[in-house]
């Protein structure tokens, strides 16, 4: 720890903060630090694809957040992983490629009033770190950080069952990230040559470390943000309390502190700081400097509703799996090629279609495995078959995320709220007669499929959504709960271009600036966020300099 005092100070090294990181320490004459509560992305399981199953619910590499127990479940509880190393949880994801729907990007700009969130505004910050393996196009960037690539496997079950969504309707596409998303097809994922391709490599090695104005420390906690008063009697933070496992130290930000800390992480710190809501902070005897009810709050999430069918006649991951040989087989291939099932995504095709005709546009996305288990985590079942999980796009039911006490080790409660709007569960209710219809169709019978999960005695709407709650589960999408909005918004934490309201100094970078959820995955359109929001930062502080 050479010094204390820097221009920027980063919070989280994740998605967000790695290229916040990576762009700001661009300019040799301005000092950054990137402070991380984890530790350096050095565990062999980060970067082995198919790892991704040894770095959830193991605290080297997850936060081991829960959910507090949700009615719309049926009073369960979920592990909640998110990421806790250099990279974020872009080391422990699904390494899945998807930007949502330009419909999303116009949505946000209509609710901030801002028209540089439109699609064709956000495009080119896509394509600005994007190395897609087809090379660059009007919609692709090539040369970037950020490699795109292939899947370096196949299956039989996936093949045949991209054949029954085309004929139950659903397009085929070859690229689900042009804008619209509807079709089905092989997910692009974020790996080089078989490895994870996370936020770190991309964006600290070797480029950062080799900067003298740039430093990072691991295993740094942040306690709370400095907030102070200045003559003029505005707010402004200049700093941060950081245990460091021996010692409190205080960093100060000559310019900004940059919170990339998450959609669980940022709304946490900022109410152990006294910003947000001015009851629950009171509640726990902390000193409200700044009341903004929305910290916290507006929580939403895609819920995958994971049903299950045994085949017959092919082989899944359950078979290969479940034996020596086949183990010995997958080490093999990964070993000579990289490729196989230790290549794999968490999934591996996907669909975006419509639960109903009447849809207006897709509003579901199927994550479809040739594989079958009881939960994460738990062994995979000893017959032959697979899971087409899938879930709304565009959830109505918003959560929150509230501290339980003034310690900034103790985890925040975290309630989703899923299933807590009629909308919601007619659509998982349909969803689930979609995959029964998906199922049905020709190229899928020759396996002769059985519904073994939910199964087929549950008809009616009330079955299905009751039966959704019974077997869903999260797909690590939280995003909304440091929302950005217009000035007349009151639930608004953010201006439109991510400024904490009412601080001076605080910016929120990351997936809690949305104020809807994308339509897909959401660590590209989280790295798209942080691309534009470098740009500000740097044009602000030279319109200070000025």
């Amino acid at each position: 720890m050479s010094d204390t005092t820097f221009d920027y100070v980063i919070i989280g090294a994740g998605t967000a903060g790695c290229l916040l990181a990576n762009r700001l320490s661009a300019d040799p004459k301005v000092r950054v630090l990137l402070l991380e509560a984890g530790h350096k992305d050095d565990y062999h399981w980060i970067h082995i694809p198919v790892g991704y199953l040894y770095c959830i619910g193991n605290p080297r590499t997850d936060w081991l957040f829960k959910t507090e127990p949700d009615a719309g479940l049926n009073g369960r509880a979920l592990r909640y992983p998110r990421g806790k190393t250099l990279g974020g949880s872009s080391s422990i994801n699904g390494m899945i490629y998807m930007r949502g729907q330009a419909r999303d990007y116009d949505q946000w700009a209509a609710l901030t009033g801002d028209p540089a969130w439109r699609w064709d505004q956000c495009l080119p910050y896509f394509r600005k770190h994007e190395d897609h393996h087809k090379g660059a196009d009007d919609l692709h960037g090539a040369g970037g950080e950020w490699r795109v690539e292939r899947q370096r496997l196949r299956w039989d079950i996936l093949d045949a069952f991209a054949q029954a969504a085309q004929e139950a309707g659903v397009p085929a596409t070859d690229d689900f990230n042009r804008g619209s998303n509807e079709g089905v097809g092989y997910f692009e994922v974020n790996q080089r040559s078989g490895w994870r391709w996370n936020t770190a490599k991309a964006f600290l090695r070797p480029t950062c470390y080799g900067r003298a104005n740039f430093e990072m420390w691991t295993n740094a906690h942040v306690q709370s943000l400095v907030v102070d008063r200045e003559g003029d009697g505005a707010l402004r933070c200049t700093g941060a309390r950081v245990w460091t496992g021996s010692a409190v130290v205080q960093v100060e930000a000559e310019r900004e502190v940059i919170l990339c800390a998450g959609s669980i992480g940022s709304p946490q710190l900022l109410q152990l700081s006294g910003i947000g809501p001015g009851e629950l902070l009171q509640r726990h005897g902390i000193p409200v400097r700044h009341e903004l009810p929305g910290v916290g709050e507006n929580l939403q999430d895609h819920l995958q509703i994971r049903a299950v069918f045994k085949v017959q006649g092919v082989e899944t991951l359950n078979t290969l799996a479940n034996s020596w040989v086949g183990k010995a087989r997958i080490g093999l291939q990964y070993l000579l090629t990289r490729s196989g099932p230790m290549s794999m995504a968490p999934s591996q095709l996907g669909a975006f279609t419509r639960s109903t005709p009447d849809q207006p546009w897709p509003n579901v996305e199927y994550h479809v495995q040739p594989l079958s288990l009881d939960a994460f985590g738990e062994p995979l079942h000893s017959f032959p078959a697979f899971t087409a999980s899938v879930c709304n796009l565009n959830p109505t039911s918003r959560g929150s995320v509230r501290i339980r006490s003034p310690r900034f080790d103790e985890p925040p409660a975290i309630a989703p709220n899923y299933l807590a709007t009629p909308e919601d569960r007619q659509v998982a209710a349909d969803s689930l007669r979609l995959t029964r219809r998906i199922v049905q169709q020709p190229a899928l019978q020759k396996y002769r499929p059985e519904e073994w999960r939910p199964g087929v005695q549950y008809q009616t709407d009330e079955e299905l959504a009751r039966l959704a709650g019974d077997i869903a589960t999260t797909i690590f999408h939280p995003v909304g709960t440091t929302r950005m909005g217009r000035d007349d918004d009151p639930m608004a934490v953010l201006d439109s271009r991510l400024r904490v309201r009412g601080v001076d100094g605080l910016r929120v970078v990351d997936a809690g600036a949305m104020p809807t959820i994308t339509s897909g995955n959401t660590n590209s359109p989280t790295l798209m966020l942080a691309e534009k929001a470098a740009e500000w930062i740097v044009r602000d502080a030279a319109r200070s300099a000025g």
